[in-house]
């Protein structure tokens, strides 16, 4: 797979101690945030990047939100978020801002990455079994609403699926209606 790998640090944060790994595979840079000591069976967030929602505070989404608590519960629970570098359902910011601007013109999330060319979602994870095999994980409780993250991730036992349910604003009552009734997350 060729993947290169960071020694890990220290990250105080306002969620609480953390370490960080970051694991780069190609010109994507993967991080691994986790409290220490890690579980048997650690709850674990698999979360794309969204610079809009993580950073910027978008209410077009949830994603700021499900990072915060994620972070959180890793904190609480001695889990791990693995932070994927695929912005926009992986399809880069350029082209989420694009599809932005056709989601002011009307079209629905899906809708606007068809009209740019690209499937509904373009992520994938087949480092994530590979990163959670770098820490010794083999089973886990997947803290998620996709159904895809959990087919996807081979090799690893889910024991459990908790739900990451956020409450809904005025700006992503529609998106997160496509994502449940077209992309089949349960929400």
């Amino acid at each position: 797979m060729g993947i290169e790998i960071s020694e890990i640090a220290n990250l105080p944060s306002r969620f609480g101690d953390f370490k960080v790994k970051v694991f780069k595979q190609g010109c994507k840079e993967h991080l691994v945030i986790y409290k220490e000591p890690l579980g048997e069976v650690p709850i674990v967030r698999v979360h794309s990047e969204c610079l809009t929602g993580d950073a910027m505070g978008s209410l077009k989404c949830d994603c700021r939100d499900q990072l915060e608590h994620a972070l959180k519960l890793a904190s609480q629970t001695n889990g791990m978020v693995i932070y994927l570098r695929q912005e926009g359902r992986n399809i880069g910011l350029l082209n989420k801002i694009n599809a932005y601007a056709l989601q002011d013109k009307g079209l629905n999330t899906i809708e606007a990455n068809h009209q740019l060319g690209f499937d509904a979602d373009e992520r994938t994870y087949e480092i994530v079994p590979f990163i959670l095999a770098h820490f010794g994980i083999k089973k886990i409780k997947l803290l998620t609403n996709n159904p895809k993250k959990i087919d996807s991730l081979s090799g690893i036992e889910i024991v459990e699926r908790v739900p990451i349910i956020m409450k809904s604003n005025p700006h992503n009552e529609a998106y997160l209606a496509v994502k449940k009734d077209s992309m089949g997350h349960m929400l």
